[in-house]
């Protein structure tokens, strides 16, 4: 993220300024070679689960299309609801792997190409149109793998525990009441809850 979001926050909000002096300059690197398809489908694969269990399943997937380094969303036309159930995928979200599928196919979720012509918010509609794909999935990947400079995460416990903890609050703050604090924020709201991020992390080495 660039120094004029640094120099905006730190100019509008004096807490936000102490956490970047704190935490020094912003260290978020979005990673845009993973297509959309591949992004929910790992999304999903990770839903409720701890990460290290997530990537055992995600190995076992990709093993069932040799010679692919991730598969494309007709290949899963070729394997078995069972198959993918040995995976470690539970049934429900075979359903939602195989509605991301069809949904890229027929065009509702866009590739990588479509996607990077879009807005924030027709992005989200879009791609929450698939089963088991709500809102912070895709604000996920419009920070992690799009970049986008002005997403603000308001259901992320990480982003609302560390307002808390930065903004020394008894309680976690609602969402809308997130929403209306971070409008100081923007367009740089996706720096911002980068920082409320390392506001949390540091609280947890501290305990």
């Amino acid at each position: 993220m660039t120094s004029a979001a640094l120099k905006h926050l730190s100019g509008v909000d004096p807490v936000m300024r102490r956490l970047i002096r704190q935490t020094g300059p912003c260290r978020l690197k979005p990673e845009p070679w993973r297509s959309p398809f591949q992004s929910l489908v790992e999304a999903v694969a990770h839903q409720q689960l701890h990460a290290a269990a997530a990537e055992n399943i995600l190995g076992r997937f990709q093993r069932l299309f040799p010679g692919r380094r991730f598969p494309k969303p007709a290949d899963l036309a070729a394997v078995t609801d069972l198959q993918l159930r040995a995976c470690g995928f539970s049934f429900a979200k075979i359903a939602a792997l195989r509605d991301i599928a069809a949904k890229t196919l027929d065009g509702t979720i866009p590739s990588s190409r479509q996607i990077e012509k879009l807005g924030d918010e027709e992005i989200i509609d879009r791609l929450t149109a698939a089963r088991g794909v709500g809102r912070w999935t895709v604000e996920m990947l419009l920070i992690f793998q799009l970049g986008r400079r002005d997403v603000l995460p308001v259901d992320d416990f990480g982003v609302r525990n560390g307002f808390r903890i930065a903004y020394k609050k008894r309680e976690m703050p609602k969402p809308k009441a997130l929403i209306r604090f971070g409008k100081r924020w923007r367009p740089h709201a996706t720096t911002a809850a980068w920082y409320l991020w390392r506001a949390a992390d540091a609280a947890k080495k501290k305990k």
